[in-house]
């Protein structure tokens, strides 16, 4: 173990702290270089503690969820990584009231509500995110976004200091939110859902999985839609249009199934990614004068 790591595992105690941890491993497109020091608090707790030293030593934080909208240099990440996932994953219900802890996976949050006649999470069903990083771009498929449901967040900021945000002060919009303006680390987050029909709600959780399944290239690694809808386009018919499906760059590759997918082949580093993403929006912008913004969000060390 190195300095920084035993300087951390000193200062804050609890939790896991691992150095030299390679990405791939935890990343939907299993793409990624070495996180130097990756550290996954046991508690909000400890979460406030490793926020609060880095911020008093001045190591760079990078957070992590589920790694499932994350694309990863292949150089990787310095500094201190977080990572929010099953430790900070527990979920609690009073009546139509749900607090459910920021590494929670989402589709397993819309399950535990439907189980409980909760109705509302059911355009949940199938995203492989964690909860905290379905906040930062107001994640939603078929119509419906989190914003609806998200009654406060408890969050987290540089120094370490716990706010709890509600309404407007999370600042959500079209696949953004406060966390894309602030450093902000969500710690746990309230929904008020409302009492439904278990059937019902299953039946949607069905057709939704079903539906994606359907449309989406799930026999290859993918971080999902590579970049937002433009306003009064979707953004896998430009690319169609353009002429960038199927396009590939070494191991990455414009799915042939849904073309705002990227997917990995085999291979693919993080370079080979990058490098597509641009060809694409070149191609997109040159037909249409459309330019494609990122939805899938970038990390570590990308040098120039």
């Amino acid at each position: 173990m190195g300095d920084l790591a035993r300087a951390v595992t000193a200062c804050c105690g609890g939790g896991r702290v691992r150095v030299n941890v390679p990405l791939r491993e935890y990343t939907s497109w299993r793409i990624g270089g070495p996180a130097q020091l990756m550290v996954e608090p046991a508690s909000v707790e400890g979460l406030v503690k490793f926020l609060a030293w880095a911020g008093e030593v001045g190591v760079p934080v990078t957070v992590m969820g589920r790694g499932t909208n994350l694309l990863v240099a292949d150089r990787g990440v310095s500094g201190l990584l977080i990572r929010l996932e099953k430790s900070m994953g527990q979920i609690g219900i009073q009546g139509r009231s749900i607090l459910a802890g920021a590494g929670t996976p989402l589709s397993g949050l819309a399950r535990t509500a439907a189980g409980r006649a909760l109705t509302g999470l059911a355009f949940c069903a199938g995203i492989p995110g964690s909860v905290g990083g379905a906040l930062v771009t107001n994640a939603g498929a078929h119509n419906h976004s989190l914003a609806e449901l998200v009654r406060e967040v408890t969050v987290v900021d540089r120094a370490g200091r716990l706010r709890v945000l509600r309404g407007p002060e999370l600042k959500f919009g079209y696949r953004t939110s406060i966390f894309k303006e602030e450093f902000l680390v969500a710690a746990q987050v309230g929904f008020e859902l409302e009492e439904g029909d278990p059937g019902r709600i299953r039946r949607e959780m069905a057709e939704y999985t079903a539906l994606r399944r359907q449309t989406q290239p799930l026999d290859y690694p993918s971080a999902g839609s590579v970049f937002k809808n433009p306003p009064g386009y979707y953004a896998g018919r430009l690319i169609e249009e353009a002429g960038a499906k199927g396009l590939s760059r070494g191991g990455a590759r414009v799915s042939l199934r849904h073309a705002n997918f990227i997917v990995n082949t085999g291979g693919a580093t993080a370079a080979d990614v990058w490098g597509l993403i641009q060809t694409v929006r070149e191609m997109v912008w040159r037909r249409t004068g459309v330019e494609l913004a990122l939805e899938v969000q970038l990390a570590g060390d990308w040098g120039e």
